[in-house]
């Protein structure tokens, strides 16, 4: 079992109906896999509030939260494991920079399937397909 747990909020952005992936920065852990960004939370933060910041700090974009789905829980090694807790959101403005990661794109739901994921988000991404394809 890992040592400690490290809870991260990630933003499954839609807008126009396609969805907001950023690919993992080359100097980054996991590099130049594809996430649904967000980021740690810091002390006191809830989940949701972790990942309105993140999203405005790292890709300068405002979000509403529609839902939360199912947190995934993934051990990367004895030392790190993360629990990462996905939220449902809509686009409400702000312009798209990239501060951490080597590119971000938009996506059709059915196209998610085919990106080089990050391990712990394969679940999420696994159950947003479900929804998506059985309607929410």
């Amino acid at each position: 079992m890992a040592n400690s747990v490290i809870e991260v909020s990630c933003a499954i952005i839609e807008s126009a109906g396609r969805v907001l992936v950023a690919q993992r920065g080359a100097g980054m852990a996991h590099p130049l896999k594809w996430e649904f960004p967000g980021g740690k939370w810091e002390a006191g933060e809830s989940a949701e509030g972790a990942l309105i910041r993140e999203i405005t700090e790292e890709l300068g974009l405002n979000i509403t939260i529609v839902e939360a789905l199912e947190p995934s829980f993934h051990t990367y090694d004895q030392q790190k494991a993360i629990r990462l807790w996905p939220f449902r959101c809509n686009l409400l403005g702000g312009q798209l920079q990239l501060l951490e990661h080597a590119q971000a794109n938009w996506f059709e739901w059915h196209e998610l399937a085919g990106l080089d994921w990050a391990a712990a988000d394969i679940p999420i991404v696994k159950q947003y397909i479900r929804q998506r394809h059985e309607g929410f």
